[in-house]
């Protein structure tokens, strides 16, 4: 497993910390999706319960002795996943709830199989409800010896500030541009794609990866134009707002609001500033809406009439 160049000295931090035996118990890992945490936390879990990570100068999973095998297979006993399930009616819950993190505290109370440590990640931690972030300070209130608990949050700061305080975090930022670039030529982008889609993406390497290998760009340059059409007034905001709740809705409102914030940044009419704000407002509400149960067209369609003229 390879850690992106912008991972490295969080990387040498933890070992080090883990060297002088001052790793903390609860760890949070925090930053916007697409800078890559959650492969960052695989590689640390497996790190922690490898059997000959300390063989490697760089401190990585070894990836073929026992606990690795069973980490990779899912079955490692002593490695603990909470996660978002599934509701009785098979339906994706939108929280992690208070039983889980229940049922965790009673799992890390427990001695480990395999004698060394037990290690929990919970992700996304900021979708806990308050029973369970209840439930979890507790647990953090009083470690259990030889366990590590990886909190993974895009948005950390749902989390109450108890939980937060708790943890030692380490925040992910934008790498810089050229880092970046050379990452994603690493991964198979050609050179031109990658700096359109670190343009798209707001300089984030992962999500630029994601738009590159998945056609978001042909998705940005189609929601561009609608929103020309309806600046226009060439389009209206009810047939816009149909479209786009056809297909991808929630990534075509974080590239109209994306493109509100380019606008705002190259505004030279300050009256028309007012607008583009309350619009950009609109549409990340709208991006939060949509978890709802209202109608995606109808949410779209408040969002975009702070645009149409």
């Amino acid at each position: 497993m390879n850690l992106a160049p912008w991972h490295v000295q969080d990387w040498q931090r933890l070992l080090a910390r883990r060297a002088q035996d001052r790793l903390a118990h609860a760890l949070l890992l925090s930053g916007a999706a697409g800078l890559g945490k959650r492969e960052f936390a695989d590689a640390f879990v497996a790190a922690l319960l490898c059997e000959r990570a300390g063989d490697h100068e760089d401190g990585m999973a070894c990836g073929q002795c026992r606990a690795c095998a069973l980490l990779k297979a899912g079955s490692h006993p002593d490695a603990v996943r909470v996660a978002l399930e599934l509701r009785d009616d098979g339906t994706p819950r939108t929280e992690i709830i208070v039983d889980q993190i229940r049922v965790l505290g009673e799992r890390l109370a427990m001695t480990a199989q395999f004698g060394g440590m037990q290690v929990a990640r919970i992700d996304p931690a900021d979708a806990m409800n308050a029973s369970a972030a209840n439930a979890l300070l507790k647990t953090l209130e009083e470690p259990t010896p030889a366990t590590v608990i990886v909190l993974i949050a895009d948005r950390p700061a749902r989390l109450p500030a108890t939980i937060r305080s708790r943890c030692q975090r380490i925040d992910f930022h934008l790498p810089p541009r050229a880092q970046a670039q050379g990452w994603l030529i690493g991964q198979g982008v050609d050179a031109k794609a990658a700096d359109t889609a670190l343009d798209v993406a707001a300089g984030n390497p992962g999500m630029a990866l994601e738009l590159a290998r998945s056609g978001g760009l042909a998705l940005h340059a189609e929601v561009d134009a609608d929103l020309r059409a309806l600046l226009d007034g060439a389009t209206s905001a009810s047939q816009v707002a149909n479209r786009w709740s056809k297909s991808d809705p929630e990534r075509r409102l974080w590239f109209a609001a994306m493109r509100i914030q380019d606008s705002a940044r190259a505004l030279t009419a300050p009256a028309d500033l007012p607008k583009l704000a309350e619009g950009f407002d609109r549409i990340n509400r709208a991006r939060e809406q949509l978890r709802g149960p209202l109608r995606s067209e109808l949410v779209i369609l408040d969002a975009l009439s702070a645009l149409a003229v």
